[in-house]
């Protein structure tokens, strides 16, 4: 009997391409999300789904997998031959391997490009130009994993409706990167108005929302809209770090951002623009500095947080930086243990030790500060100026209709704690950088089987590879 049920266990969950839609027969139960969970894209961006879309599935799945009446059924989630519908679908069952069943990613890909399935369309930014950097899917299950690894999100507490509510442009046009630590917003206005049918906000309707949620500082990426005493006078710290929409940083402003982060008790919430390119890069920076993220792991993880995120150059730029921020931050990491029993600040001697560039600049920190206070200071007026790329994003986004949800009207103050509800801010990562895989098989996923399901040119399994993982996941139905 127990051999019985670890066949049946096995062969339990499968993801398949199809050209048409199948019935469900006696010993399979099909189903397909595609009509379901749709992206909501700037320009020609197709994905990944946001973090609401993936537990939404984790749920839908955990269902039929706990239904009495699919206990002795073959359930496969099917996806058509679009190839943008069929590189989420691949995500999303992919997030569910590595969420519940404790897949490695390349475990979970490697399934899902095994036998004769078709390679898979990367996902692109969320510019109108050509696209010159490809998040694959392999990115985003990677992400997914480096995220869960450090506590950035829990589904067995995470508040569905209050995530979708706040990333509403008229709700505040808000997310969580990481609870407790990053939160990334829209630019608030010198007004709470409606124009050209767009929602602004000014600083004071984020205050409740703030405090509430230990918001005590807030960096400005953007030329200046509102004035900053409105925050200062609030109790609150703000911090101007301006660059041009749509550019990367210099060294200087990501140093700077870097510490101010560093030293900083409570959340951080940053803003540029449309709170998308600018924001997303500079958060990555210190994912990939004190989490070891890859460039693609950091990409994919704010993406699944806040669609859209990271845009054009400032994913090459993401890429360029990464040894360089992984050094700084085992570099900083070091001397911390080093100094640890010691009373003494040294948060700024990495500033000082390590830059950026694969070329040493002796900065004095003081100077430094100084400089940056004033660089850029007669452009940071929003006077006699086009329309930008953060205009245009957000303007596109605040068209995007309703959904349905069990939250209403605008609340900023809404809730107690983020929709991650995570119990403490993770503690930084010198993990290893995860390693890229081909397609070619593993021994340890050869002895998967491929079964024969009508009118399927791909399907995959997803089973266990070992008794160890076969019991696990019998524990888990």
């Amino acid at each position: 009997i127990q051999e019985q049920h670890n066949i049946k266990a096995e062969e339990r969950l499968y993801f398949a391409t199809l050209r048409s839609k199948p019935k469900s027969t006696a010993n399979t139960h099909y189903f397909c999300t595609d009509d379901e969970f749709v992206y909501e894209n700037f320009y020609a961006d197709f994905g990944p789904l946001n973090l609401a879309m993936l537990y939404r599935y984790c749920c839908k799945l955990n269902k039929k997998l706990k239904s009495f009446t699919l206990t002795r059924k073959r359930i496969v989630h099917y996806t058509s031959f679009d190839q943008r519908k069929r590189s989420n679908a691949a995500v999303l069952i992919g997030g569910y391997a590595v969420i519940y069943l404790k897949k490695t990613p390349e475990e979970a890909y490697r399934a899902l490009i095994s036998g004769s399935n078709a390679a898979y369309l990367p996902f692109r930014d969320a510019s109108f130009g050509n696209c010159t950097f490809n998040l694959t899917v392999l990115d985003c299950l990677l992400g997914i994993r480096k995220a869960l690894q450090h506590g950035f999100f829990n589904f067995e507490a995470f508040d569905v409706d209050e995530y979708e509510h706040y990333e509403r442009v008229e709700n505040g046009d808000l997310n969580w990167i990481v609870p407790g630590k990053f939160l990334a917003f829209s630019g608030p206005h010198p007004k709470t108005k409606v124009e050209n049918g767009y929602p602004l906000h000014a600083p004071e309707a984020y205050f409740p929302y703030f405090r509430k949620h230990n918001v005590t500082t807030i960096i400005r990426l953007n030329k200046k809209i509102y004035d900053a005493k409105r925050f200062t006078d609030a109790g609150f710290n703000h911090y101007d770090l301006f660059f041009p929409d749509g550019t990367t940083p210099n060294d200087i402003i990501a140093r700077r951002f870097l510490h101010i982060c560093e030293n900083t008790d409570g959340a951080v919430a940053v803003h540029c623009k449309a709170g998308l390119g600018r924001t997303g890069t500079l958060i990555g920076c210190y994912l990939m500095k004190h989490y070891r993220f890859t460039a693609g792991e950091a990409i994919a993880w704010i993406r699944i947080c806040r669609p859209g995120s990271v845009i054009g150059p400032q994913q090459n730029f993401l890429e360029e930086k990464q040894a360089a921020l992984w050094s700084l931050g085992d570099n900083q990491h070091s001397q911390k243990a080093k100094q640890e029993e010691r009373a003494v600040p040294h948060l700024i001697t990495s500033m000082e030790e390590l830059t950026l560039n694969p070329t040493h600049i002796n900065t004095n920190p003081n100077a430094v500060i100084r400089y940056f206070c004033f660089m850029f200071q007669g452009e940071q007026t929003d006077t006699g100026l086009g329309l930008t790329q953060g205009d245009k994003l957000r303007a596109l986004k605040s068209r995007r209709s309703p959904r349905p949800a069990t939250t209403s009207a605008l609340r900023l103050s809404m809730g107690a704690t983020s929709p991650f509800k995570s119990t403490k801010y993770p503690t930084s990562s010198s993990s290893a950088a995860a390693k890229r895989i081909g397609k070619s098989p593993s021994s340890t996923m050869s002895n998967i089987r491929r079964s024969v399901i009508p009118k399927t040119s791909f399907i995959t399994p997803f089973s266990p590879t070992s008794h160890h993982l076969l019991y696990n996941l019998l524990l888990f139905f």
